[in-house]
C-alpha cells in the first residue's frame, strides 16, 4: 500500500506474483496503483486491505513514523511483509516490530535499496572473494539538498518536517552491513543546523539539518557515514571500502569512477621527499547486474535506485516461494536501522559516544 514509491516497484512482472489489491488512503494514488499494476481491487485504508483473504503479503510505504506500527498490524492479520525504510524511528518500536515478526512466524524484510545498488553487489563479491584482504575502514555519504521542498502540503506540515538525517540511516549503513556482515556497535554522532525559521516547530524537536556519524563495527573496524541536507552538496548515495589489499570507490558525482585501487609494489616519493608505497588505480567497468539471471527475465531492466527495485520485489518473492529468511530480514533491517537511532541521541547529547543495542538472535 502507498500509491507514490509504492508505485515503482514492478511486481506485475515478476512471474510468481498477483497483484490482488492496492490501498491508499487517497484516491488518486489509489487509482495509480491499480493503473500501474493492472489490479481491479483497491481498498481506501490498511485497514481494510489487510482484512482480504486473498492477500498473502502486503507491501508498505507509508510515513517513516508510520512504518514499524503499520508493519505490525499487518504481520498480526496474518499477512507477511515488505516495508520501505527504515524499519522503525525508535528503539522501543524495533523492539515491538522484531517481537511480532518472532510470535507471528511471518516474513518480514525491509525494501533498502542500498543493498542492491549495482556497485554494492560487485562489492559483495569482491568481500566473497577475498579480494579487499581485510576491510578495516569504509565511508557512505547520503547528499539530499533540497528535501525541504516536501516538508509541506497545501500548507500543512508532512511527516517529512524536521524528520532527523540519523533516522533515515540505512542508504548508508546497508552499504557496509549488507557487504561485510558487520555489526555496529558503538557511535559518536555530531549534528549541524542553522537556526532556520523552517526547521523550527517540527514534531521530532529536529535541531539539525546535517548528521555526521562515527562507528565502530563488532570487528573494531571504523565506519564513517554523513547524513547531509542542506549545503553546497551534490547529490548521491555512494560509499568507499579501503582494504589492506584492494580499496573500491563508488563514482563521485564530481570526478572519476568507479574504481579499483589495489595496493602496489613500487614505491614514489611525496612532495616532501618521502618515500610512500604507490597503489595501483584502475578504472572499473561497473557490470549492469540487471542484465542478467540474477532476476527472472521480464525484470531484467533498469529501474528506480540504481536499478534496485526489481532486486528487492524478486528477493521478496523468492523468499517466500522458497520458504527461507530474505537478505534483509528482520535481523539486517534492525541492523541497519538501529545506529541511526543511536546516532541522532548522541547528537543530541553533542556527539557523546553511545553503545547500540543488538537484536541479533
Amino acid at each position: 500500500m502507498g500509491g507514490g514509491f509504492g508505485a515503482e516497484f514492478y511486481w506485475d512482472e515478476h512471474p510468481d506474483c498477483t497483484v490482488e489489491a492496492v490501498s491508499d488512503l487517497r484516491a488518486e494514488r489509489c487509482s495509480h496503483l491499480m493503473q500501474t499494476y493492472e489490479c481491479s481491487k483497491s481498498y481506501g485504508s490498511l485497514e481494510e486491505l489487510i482484512q482480504d483473504r486473498n492477500v498473502d503479503a502486503v507491501a508498505v510505504f507509508t510515513g517513516a513514523p508510520d512504518h514499524a506500527r503499520h508493519c505490525i498490524a499487518a504481520l498480526r492479520a496474518g499477512k507477511h511483509v515488505f516495508c520501505a525504510v527504515p524499519a522503525a524511528t525508535t528503539l522501543e518500536d524495533c523492539e515491538e516490530l522484531l517481537a511480532t515478526v518472532k510470535q507471528t512466524g511471518l516474513t518480514y524484510m525491509m525494501a533498502e535499496t542500498s543493498y542492491y545498488y549495482q556497485a554494492a553487489i560487485s562489492a559483495r563479491q569482491f568481500f566473497k572473494e577475498a579480494r579487499f584482504g581485510e576491510i578495516f575502514y569504509t565511508e557512505a555519504e547520503y547528499y539530499h539538498p533540497g528535501l525541504e521542498c516536501l516538508w509541506f502540503e497545501n500548507g500543512k506540515k508532512t511527516w517529512r518536517h524536521g524528520y532527523p538525517p540519523m533516522l533515515y540511516p540505512t542508504h548508508c549503513t546497508a552499504f557496509l552491513v549488507g557487504v561485510t556482515g558487520e555489526r555496529l556497535t558503538t557511535v559518536s554522532c555530531l549534528g549541524w543546523g542553522d537556526d532556520s525559521p523552517v526547521l523550527k516547530g517540527n514534531a521530532y524537536n529536529n535541531p539539525f539539518w546535517n548528521e555526521t556519524a562515527f562507528f565502530k563495527t563488532d570487528k573494531g573496524n571504523a565506519f564513517r557515514v554523513g547524513i547531509h541536507w542542506k549545503g553546497a552538496l551534490c547529490g548521491c548515495e555512494r560509499a568507499q571500502w579501503f582494504g589492506d589489499k584492494m580499496s573500491f570507490l563508488m563514482e563521485s558525482p564530481v570526478g572519476r569512477g568507479p574504481v579499483i585501487v589495489k595496493a602496489g609494489s613500487l614505491t614514489e616519493t611525496d612532495d616532501a621527499g618521502f618515500i610512500r608505497q604507490q597503489s595501483v588505480l584502475e578504472d572499473y567497468d561497473q557490470p549492469k547486474h540487471w542484465e542478467t539471471d540474477l532476476l527472472p527475465e521480464p525484470m531484467r531492466h533498469d529501474s528506480g535506485h540504481d536499478g534496485s527495485h526489481t532486486f528487492l520485489a524478486h528477493e521478496f518473492i523468492s523468499a517466500l516461494i522458497s520458504n527461507r529468511p530474505p537478505a534483509i530480514d528482520i535481523y539486517e533491517a534492525l541492523a541497519y536501522t538501529a545506529p541511526g537511532i543511536v546516532a541522532h541521541k548522541s547528537a543530541l547529547a553533542g556527539g557523546v559516544q553511545m553503545h547500540i543495542p543488538s537484536f541479533d538472535p
